[in-house]
């Protein structure tokens, strides 16, 4: 088995186990197919997802609280209100359905590796509370899971 380092430190090839194959596309080891539905999804469908859900929480909150761009006071309270209704927007769908809207837009899904049919409130959670910091979400391995998803055993892929 491969070490946890390797995906982002260099050299660390030399430790690695002689048995271990190097997959030939993202996902191998997990048994998804290298494309079509089931097969990881792309850097760029999960970004085109999550800026959807950001522009939907954004254009729900501006029905409660009106944007003012020249008030610094007015756009932190818009910023912070569209933020909890990002969390409110994602963490239930996500955890029940597997997708949020954006999403679901897009055509993927997150799908627990152990083969759970739900992702679950409590992975749910710590995949949005690890995607708000940013960094957990943008850095990838080779299967094309941030830490968000290694931290909670998921990988997002396409459904169709």
């Amino acid at each position: 088995m491969a070490r946890w380092t390797e995906t982002w430190l260099t050299g660390a090839s030399a430790a690695r186990d002689p048995d271990d194959v190097d997959p030939r596309w993202p996902g191998e080891h997990f048994g998804l197919p290298a494309d079509g539905a089931g097969s990881v999804a792309g850097g760029g469908r999960r970004l085109l997802g999550f800026v959807i859900d950001l522009v939907a929480a954004s254009l729900i909150t501006a029905l409660f609280i009106r944007p003012d761009f020249q008030s610094v006071e007015v756009m932190q309270s818009f910023n912070t209100a569209a933020i909890l209704v990002w969390v409110v927007l994602t963490v239930p769908a996500a955890a029940w359905f597997g997708f949020t809207p954006g999403m679901a837009a897009v055509g993927v899904r997150v799908a627990r590796l152990d083969g759970a049919a739900a992702v679950g409130i409590v992975r749910a959670v710590v995949r949005c509370a690890l995607t708000v910091l940013i960094v957990p979400a943008a850095v990838g391995n080779f299967d094309g899971r941030g830490w968000h998803d290694r931290a909670t055993g998921t990988v997002v892929i396409r459904m169709r």
